[in-house]
């Protein structure tokens, strides 16, 4: 039994030997491996990235023009986010004269020409000078289909793959992320040497996402089968902290950050901790568009529409306002005829079908008669539902800002929006020492809110429309435009 211990505890030791054994070796290699690395980040950042700045034909006492590059790889689609994107590229061309900006996109079935006519059309937004495109090939790598599982941490990942790219097809003096993809910017600053700013629509997670999980609320990303399994809730859970930090992590690397409302700035500055350079830039709202509809008194009609505007996307929960129309329509007599019209795109398939299920719903419920649905139809026809409606409905939860409630309070609506996110903290709030508009979070606050306004008396009503139509002028082009060009001056400062 003691030679038993003996050997035993000779072969313990010889393995402890071995093991230091490997100790030396490793780390030369480890050291080596380092080293490399560095080599190779170093030639990157002073040789490669160098090469690909835009050549131009200066003469040798000219001075150098800088060069601004967006990173919008969705720049064509026709949404707020591009709006945000023309009226900077505008503004930075109207401040700054002797710029060149450069758009990395991913839209390589259309041209140059193509891009910018659809920014005059749909926003009607002309550029002083040209900008220079740059068409990305791998723009396929950033899309959510791609990842049916982990989807934040593929998206990010494949996001680094894409800025990748873009950083070897041109290097720019000051590079600014205008879609959220934050995960670019170190790749920007400490390969490329770029100044770095980003524009953030909505948090890639969020403190209310890790809350949710937490809590265990079925929600649109959140799939009932996780919410109901308290160990796949933890491991999701767990991922959620990890891919948070990562995502401040990167995030903090930004030299300027702008957020689009104090919804979105409570979370950044929770995840990223850049408090002393995070600025509130809201986006800019074509409200000019609808400021000639006349606000005419409406308490003698006949019939009352309330209208609803947004993309048939799950997290516009337009279920939410069918069942609180229901209830409305069930629980409350009224005097005259009252009908809802959810106007809205879709983008693809999942959105038709989703449109499908919206129609068996109010099937269901016998609403039928009184539910409309307008689908993807032209500005003029939106316009005159707008004029004809008493009531914009929203019902996002969380939205980041929410430019459909600036459109409806403009046209002159009594808004009934979430009580959560941008409507709650910065669009339906007073405005100098009058109301604006309504909140909601349940389908009996919806349904008992819009009997509420429906039983206003006219003058109060009117009142209510005209404080709202009032406030929006704080989301219009200029004063994006001069936000914007204030946060972004410390990039172009000397030095």
């Amino acid at each position: 039994r003691f030679r038993d211990g003996m050997a035993a505890g000779g072969g313990e030791s010889g393995l402890l030997r071995f093991m230091f054994s490997l100790a030396y070796p490793v780390l030369i290699i480890t050291t080596g491996l380092s080293f490399f690395l560095v080599a190779i980040l170093l030639y990157i950042r002073l040789w490669t990235c160098p090469q690909k700045r835009i050549s131009q034909n200066a003469g040798k006492s000219a001075k150098r023009s800088l060069v601004v590059a967006f990173f919008h790889p969705y720049c064509n689609a026709g949404g707020g986010g591009e709006r945000v994107l023309w009226c900077a590229v505008r503004a930075l061309q109207e401040r700054y004269a002797d710029i060149k900006i450069v758009i990395y996109t991913g839209d390589q079935d259309v041209t140059d020409e193509d891009i910018l006519d659809t920014a005059y059309r749909r926003f009607n937004i002309k550029l002083r000078q040209p900008v220079q495109f740059v068409f990305l090939e791998k723009r396929y790598l950033v899309e959510a289909k791609l990842y049916p599982f982990f989807t934040l941490l593929g998206q990010s990942l494949g996001s680094v793959l894409l800025g990748w790219e873009a950083l070897m097809k041109c290097t720019p003096d000051i590079f600014i992320d205008s879609m959220g993809y934050a995960y670019v910017l170190p790749l920007f600053k400490y390969l490329g040497g770029c100044h770095v700013g980003c524009y953030i629509h909505y948090p890639t997670i969020s403190t209310d996402m890790l809350s949710m999980v937490k809590d265990r609320n079925v929600r649109f990303n959140n799939a009932a089968f996780i919410s109901n399994n308290p160990i796949l809730s933890n491991l999701k859970l767990v991922y959620y902290h990890i891919f948070a930090w990562l995502y401040g992590l990167v995030g903090s690397c930004s030299d300027i950050i702008m957020v689009n409302s104090t919804w979105t700035l409570n979370h950044i500055l929770a995840l990223w901790k850049a408090g002393d350079r995070t600025h509130i830039v809201c986006p800019p709202c074509d409200v000019q568009a609808f400021l000639d509809i006349p606000l005419e008194d409406n308490s003698k009609r006949t019939e009352h529409s309330i209208v609803s505007i947004g993309q048939f996307r799950p997290e516009k929960d337009h279920a939410l306002q069918i069942t609180a129309f229901h209830r409305f329509m069930r629980d409350y007599a009224h005097k005259c005829a009252v009908k809802l019209v959810l106007i809205g795109g879709c983008r693809n398939a999942e959105d038709e079908e989703r449109v499908s299920n919206l129609k068996k719903l109010c099937e269901n419920l016998g609403v039928q008669e009184n539910v409309e649905f307008k689908i993807n139809i032209p500005f003029a026809e939106l316009k005159k539902h707008l004029s004809e409606a008493t009531i914009g409905l929203h019902t996002m939860w969380n939205e980041h800002f929410g430019i459909g409630v600036v459109e409806c309070m403009a046209a002159g609506m009594v808004i009934l929006a979430h009580n959560s996110g941008g409507p709650k903290l910065d669009i339906v709030v007073p405005f100098e020492g009058g109301e604006t508009g309504f909140l909601a979070d349940s389908e009996e606050s919806y349904a008992d809110t819009v009997n509420t306004i429906l039983a206003l008396p006219p003058e109060q009503r009117m009142e209510i429309r005209r404080n709202a139509r009032k406030s929006v002028s704080r989301f219009s082009d200029h004063q994006f435009e001069m936000a914007f060009i204030s946060a972004l001056d410390y990039l172009f400062s000397p030095g």
